[in-house]
């Protein structure tokens, strides 16, 4: 399994220090191949400190945070918060490969330090940076983080013998991050036919499944079909 996935975890607590030019410039890069690929108008904000300075409404969850992915797009695009979770948690994926820290977020900031033209779709916000001192209480937390995640067998429901290469990609899935840890991405695997769904009534539901089909195919290979139900295709 791929280094990153095992090593990802919601990181809160920032050095505030700023990016180094090298980070900076490869998010900048990144950021414009997701929006020219997806639809999406995500912005790289190297210093977007002022959502989170002194916001009552954090209760503390925060510190140090000083850049951001801020990701939003014309509601009329067609899957545009499941772009939006599976692109940021490719791109996440990567940013723990060059040692940063990440952690998806979709409220407890104030929202009116950042900007999103009318007409546009907020959808969440991605921190970036390099990973703080870790308290005592988040040792403890990081201890048991796996514990938390659901077996597969609450994952995925499946019909007839499933494959390794399939229970590989679950086990990836097992490990990706839901708001409020929900894990609320289902798959469905019958008769060799593997898609995915999630609540639709769910806030970040849409997020969710794009972020589990994206660690699905990191670990499993192909590609998958957006939309509820769509399918894995190798």
């Amino acid at each position: 399994m791929r280094k990153a996935i095992e090593e990802r975890y919601s990181v809160r607590t920032f050095d505030p220090k700023p990016l180094s030019a090298e980070d900076v410039a490869f998010l900048e890069q990144r950021v414009a191949a997701i929006n020219a690929k997806t639809g999406l108008n995500a912005v790289f904000l190297e210093d977007g400190s002022k959502a989170f300075s002194g916001f009552k409404s954090s209760y503390g969850m925060f510190r140090g945070v000083r850049s951001l992915i801020l990701l939003k797009g014309d509601p009329s695009t067609p899957n545009l918060f499941e772009k939006a979770g599976y692109h940021g948690e490719a791109l996440v994926l990567d940013l723990v490969d060059r040692g940063l820290g990440t952690c998806w977020v979709g409220g407890t900031f104030d929202k009116s330090a950042l900007e999103v033209p009318a007409g546009e779709q907020f959808i969440c916000l991605i921190l970036v940076g390099y990973p703080g001192k870790i308290a005592l209480k988040d040792r403890v937390l990081l201890a048991r983080l796996h514990d938390r995640y659901k077996p597969i067998s609450e994952r995925l429901t499946a019909v007839g013998h499933v494959s390794q290469t399939v229970m590989n990609g679950m086990e990836s899935v097992r490990l990706a991050p839901s708001a409020a840890n929900s894990q609320t991405p289902h798959f469905n695997y019958d008769d060799g036919i593997l898609t995915a769904t999630a609540p639709e009534d769910s806030t970040f539901g849409l997020v969710d499944l794009g972020i589990a089909k994206c660690h699905f195919v990191e670990e499993a290979g192909g590609s998958f079909e957006f939309g509820l139900g769509g399918r894995w295709l190798l």
